[in-house]
């Protein structure tokens, strides 16, 4: 299957035309307002025109600054690199070379009371966002695996984290990233470390850290963009910026603020020998509880033992036995009370029903007379001679006919 043809375009524009299009466009923007950091001058001797490299400290970009000698000494005679400058000027295209410039007819150096001040109210816009919030701050772990630490390279800063740190836990791994502390590059550089080092799975805990120095020194860590890298970060981190007594917005924004990189150590790692020495503590006194224990118990054993119940357990089999025997011999005594009385009692009754029985009565010599029905003749006038009568007597019966009847 082939792509289908495309349409012709209209009539391209030439290369310079474009040029010349982006330059009419760029002069109507007038005259503004820059502010930047100065990365780079050049004064030629004799020359009436100074050029600069004007660097955003937030971003990697950079545009170049041409302004007559005598604006510069105006505005800022004492300009050195790493300066923060604002300036009026004009941008400028060259068309030829498909360049931006500036032209400056104004330039002042950002004092230190407005320095502050802008700080200030970054801060409070930080603040407003959340950005110091101290319910989304992260605890660093207590014992990391890995530690990420930026800084500048073969700084005290770095020399007093990596030697504290393993003076106090010598296992501990780190990963380094050297970067510019200072100057118009700095921001952008940090920035980057930080985002390698939080993509890194390894890395548990990231320090940022720097010595002392003047808050032009400390600019670079109250910049908008590295404060909001740092709270974007996934990896809880530490600020260990200056001396105790500085403290740049990244402070606020970071988890953990260290007073100094000596302290940041103390504050990512624990102490190897207080750990030991808490761990014996803890032994010490598992063992003194368990002895306590194994005490007690042995105690209260030795007490159920010293009971006779334990000292002699037959005691109390032999108890139950005489309980069990005396039970048992008042049972039979009982049961053949009880058996003597029934049986005296069945015999008194026995004797009754045969002293009352008509079969005694015939033992005597009596005779049961019976008429042909069954009935029991008690008067002679109750039969007729010739009736059969039926003599019962203690052994057999007779058979009889009556002759004839007299009465009284």
């Amino acid at each position: 299957m082939t792509d289908a043809p495309r349409s012709t375009p209209e009539e391209p524009w030439p290369v310079r035309v474009v040029s010349q299009k982006v330059g009419a466009w760029i002069a109507k923007l007038g005259w503004v307002w820059v502010d930047g950091q100065v990365a780079q001058i050049s004064r030629r001797p004799g020359a009436g025109t100074v050029f600069l490299t004007l660097r955003d400290p937030s971003a990697d970009l950079s545009l170049t600054v041409t302004t007559n000698r005598d604006v510069l000494d105006a505005g800022a005679p004492e300009l050195r690199e790493g300066a923060r400058v604002v300036l009026h000027a004009k941008p400028e295209f060259y068309a030829a070379r498909g360049t931006l410039s500036l032209r400056a007819d104004e330039i002042r150096q950002v004092g230190l009371g407005e320095l502050l001040a802008r700080l200030e109210k970054l801060k409070k816009l930080l603040a407003a966002e959340g950005l110091f919030d101290r319910s989304r701050k992260r605890r660093p772990p207590f014992l990391p695996q890995r530690i990420g630490l930026i800084t500048g390279r073969a700084s005290a800063a770095e020399r007093d984290v990596l030697t504290n740190t393993r003076r106090r836990w010598p296992a501990v791994e780190f990963r380094t990233v050297n970067v510019a502390v200072q100057g118009p590059g700095a921001v952008a550089q940090i920035v980057d470390a930080l985002r390698v080092l939080d993509a890194d799975e390894h890395v548990d805990v990231i320090i940022l850290a720097r010595g002392g120095g003047g808050i032009e020194d400390l600019l670079p860590f109250s910049d908008e963009a590295l404060c909001r890298a740092v709270f974007a970060c996934r990896t809880p981190v530490v600020s260990a910026i200056g001396h105790e007594t500085d403290a740049p917005l990244v402070d606020y924004v970071a988890d953990v603020r260290a007073s100094t990189p000596t302290d940041a150590a103390k504050r990512v790692v624990p102490d190897l020998a207080d750990e030991v020495r808490l761990i014996g503590q803890a032994r010490s006194r598992l063992e003194r509880a368990v002895r306590n224990l194994l005490d007690r118990e042995s105690h209260r054993l030795a007490l159920f033992r010293s009971r006779p119940v334990l000292a002699r357990p037959q005691v109390m089999v032999e108890q139950r036995a005489v309980e069990v025997t005396a039970l048992r011999d008042r049972s039979i005594r009982s049961l053949t009370h009880r058996l003597g009385a029934a049986t005296d009692e069945l015999g008194h009754t026995v004797a009754r029903l045969r002293a009352l029985s008509p079969a005694a009565t015939l033992d005597r010599g009596y005779a049961i007379v019976q008429r042909a029905d069954g009935h029991v003749v008690r008067a002679a006038d109750e039969v007729a001679g010739g009736d059969p009568l039926r003599v019962r007597l203690a052994e057999g019966e007779l058979t009889a006919t009556v002759q004839e009847t007299r009465t009284r």
